[in-house]
């Protein structure tokens, strides 16, 4: 199999899986894990995979982006961890901003129920989490719903988010660098984040190890525009103060 072929059906499996493995992978092409490990190298230059101990992950681009079916079966425990952490730092608002994804879904379901609390956001999933809470105001952007993530998006959810001033948004992207911020799939997604960023008074941001360095189509936001990053013990201390350089908090749980 000549290596272009074999970069292809690797980064095949790992958009189809949302890891891979090397030794799988070798034992599956019948090639040493040397050879995998030089093929991920390559993908991961090329901006189309991110490695990490043992495999790597896929980075989500214009032409490519992991389905909620993906997202709640991995990195699970690590994302939970994340969530508690985020709300643990709630303090006293009473306006958050809960983003799209799972791990702000979790969060979702974390917030306090023993006092008023109202919750703004685009996806239907996080809505339902919550809604049946009696001191929990859900209010549920409008706009196309996309089948991917079920989330709203475009212009009717913005000018929503326009006329509020909310104390604290919870955000999460699909790739966060220091060189490029914060990065997602999609214009209209990243039009929804910049905007619910622009009208919170606080921005924390939840993301597990392998988002960080990887870079998606659209930037909405920067590193410094957040008080803190919550994360998982994926991403080495050492770059965590890299990018606690910047400006923001990094909590790694």
């Amino acid at each position: 199999m000549r290596p272009e072929e074999r970069h292809h059906r690797l980064l095949t499996l790992a958009r189809r899986n949302g890891r891979l493995e090397v030794t799988d992978a070798a034992a599956d092409f019948g090639v040493a894990p040397e050879t995998i490990r030089r093929d991920l190298a390559e993908l991961e230059r090329r901006g189309l995979v991110r490695r990490t101990r043992g495999g790597a992950y896929p980075v989500e681009s214009a032409g490519f982006e992991t389905d909620l079916a993906q997202r709640v079966t991995l990195h699970v425990e690590n994302k939970r961890r994340i969530a508690a952490q985020g709300a643990k730092l709630l303090g006293d608002a009473e306006t958050v901003f809960v983003d799209e994804g799972y791990t702000p879904q979790i969060l979702a379901g974390l917030l306090p129920t023993d006092r008023p609390l109202t919750v703004v956001t685009a996806s239907l999933p996080t809505a339902a989490a919550v809604a049946e809470s009696p001191h929990i105001t859900v209010l549920l952007l409008s706009g196309r719903v996309r089948a991917r993530t079920l989330a709203s998006v475009g212009s009717w959810a913005c000018s929503m988010l326009a006329g509020f001033v909310i104390d604290l948004a919870y955000l999460g992207s699909n790739g966060i660098s220091r060189q490029s911020g914060l990065t997602t799939p999609d214009p209209t997604v990243a039009d929804v984040k910049a905007k619910a960023l622009e009208v919170s008074r606080r921005r924390i941001f939840l993301g597990h190890h392998g988002k960080f360095g990887a870079s998606s189509f659209c930037r909405f936001a920067e590193i410094s525009d957040f008080e803190t990053l919550i994360t998982d013990t994926g991403l080495p201390a050492a770059e965590a103060h890299r990018y606690a350089l910047l400006g923001p908090r990094v909590l790694r749980v």
